[in-house]
């Protein structure tokens, strides 16, 4: 019997190893956090300037998973339930959807909360995690060589002197569903009366228009060839031109420029809830809501974060800036944006 104790120990210690190995690969395995964001740029940026420090303080591998904000949304709707997806980052409209299908859970407290703009608290759920504006972009030198003045206005989209010059962005595009809420509004409508924004953007804005372009790169194409010189832009999309050297001016009309957020929540049910808020916490910190500015032109919804002069006025930046911003009611918009896209296509961009 003394003769088998040996064999029987070297038997246990074998099956004690192999389960040790199990959990460490279960706990390996535990420690991947998936994040859903924009691809491009923003998904380079997140890739080599913000995921990497994250990795190491919480000893955490982050896989980023690429697509537009529409495209994470049915991602979340086809995996409602048994999401592989930890924390998803969309613009506020798709977010807004994402919130009332349920597929969030509560934000958990923490001291950087109190460091944000009131309008970058979307719901108990989810938060802004960067901002930029709807506006106007313009060819600067295009329009002293035409000795007109700069725009200034909402307004000046209707002008019959930008026929056959304007590019506008469809209303399945974020900018160019806020011109249509804001010539509702300027036209005596809102978001639960959109009638005049449609005529305003078929008769007013309509015959200036030489091309409706959802795609931020083809109008950016249109606009380096001088087939444009005027269109709605957003702030960060200017940025990105201004960078390469090209003359745009962007304006945010005296009316206001309209709020677009990029938004973060932890979706539910969560694998990793705590790494999850973890994560979002850290993107509102000022270092990372630094880095988005810097390097995307995502204006900080942190109201501590020290940007340079130069930069803070490419953006939505100070307080006075951000609450001059025109919030829209996506609660309202996202119960009948399926509505008036069938409606644009039939009516305006036949």
């Amino acid at each position: 019997m003394n003769s088998q104790q040996p064999s029987f120990r070297f038997t246990s210690l074998r099956v004690a190893l192999a389960f040790a190995a199990l959990s460490c690969a279960s706990a390996h395995a535990a420690s991947t956090l998936y994040v859903a964001g924009v691809g491009g740029s923003t998904e380079q940026m997140y890739k080599s300037k913000i995921i990497p420090a994250f990795e190491k303080l919480h000893d955490v591998k982050v896989v980023y998973v690429a697509g537009n904000s529409t495209e994470t949304l049915a991602k979340l709707q086809a995996q409602k339930g048994r999401q592989q997806i930890n924390v998803a980052m969309m613009d506020d409209g798709p977010m807004y959807q994402a919130l009332q299908q349920g597929l969030c859970g509560p934000l958990s407290d923490a001291p950087v909360y109190q460091d944000l703009y009131p309008l970058a608290r979307l719901s108990p759920e989810a938060t802004g995690i960067g901002m930029v504006a709807t506006g106007i972009g313009y060819n600067e030198e295009a329009f002293k060589k035409r000795g007109w003045e700069a725009p200034d206005s909402w307004e000046d989209l209707a002008d019959p002197r930008y026929k056959q010059l304007l590019g506008m962005p469809p209303v399945t595009n974020t900018y160019g569903l806020h011109t249509l809420v804001e010539m509702a509004r300027l036209r005596g409508g809102s978001e639960k009366n959109i009638d005049p924004g449609f005529k305003a953007l078929k008769d007013e804005i309509g015959p200036n228009v030489l091309a409706w372009v959802s795609a931020p790169g083809e109008m950016d194409g249109m606009m380096q060839n001088g087939d444009v010189v005027m269109a709605v832009y957003g702030s960060g999309r200017a940025v990105a031109l201004q960078g390469t050297g090209f003359p745009l001016k962007f304006i945010y009309p005296k009316e206001g420029g309209v709020a677009l957020l990029l938004a973060a929540c932890g979706v539910t049910p969560n694998a990793e809830p705590a790494l999850s808020q973890a994560f979002i916490q850290y993107v509102l910190s000022p270092e990372v809501q630094a880095i988005q500015a810097r390097e995307n032109g995502f204006a900080p919804v942190n109201k501590t974060v020290q940007l340079s002069p130069e930069l803070a006025a490419r953006m939505p930046y100070g307080p006075d800036k951000v609450s001059a911003l025109i919030k829209v009611d996506w609660e309202t918009i996202n119960q009948q944006r399926s509505e008036w896209t069938t409606r644009w296509n039939r009516t305006v961009e036949r």
